[in-house]
């Protein structure tokens, strides 16, 4: 299980997150909206503007402060690490 920091020391199972997108669309903030009526939203971002949501298997919407770039990037750099470390 690796963890990646979404923000302001949040971290989240990597392996768990399907989709991380841009809160701006339309389709976006419904999801949000859904989630919050269903209970399965969390809030990470501390009060700041949501710039990332990222949508979980097991469907709990998360909302970072962090871009979606970073986010990803930050995705991508843990499974470089595990993958170096199945090398060794």
């Amino acid at each position: 299980m690796k963890l990646i920091n979404i923000g302001f020391g949040n971290m989240i199972n990597s392996s768990r997150i399907i989709a991380i997108v841009s809160p701006d669309s339309a389709p976006i903030k419904r999801v949000v909206t859904e989630a919050k009526d269903r209970s399965v939203l969390v809030d990470a971002t501390y009060g700041r503007r949501t710039r990332a949501v990222i949508i979980t298997d097991s469907e709990h919407v998360i909302l970072s402060p962090l871009q979606p770039e970073t986010v990803a990037n930050r995705l991508n750099d843990s499974y470089d690490e595990e993958d170096d470390e199945d090398d060794e």
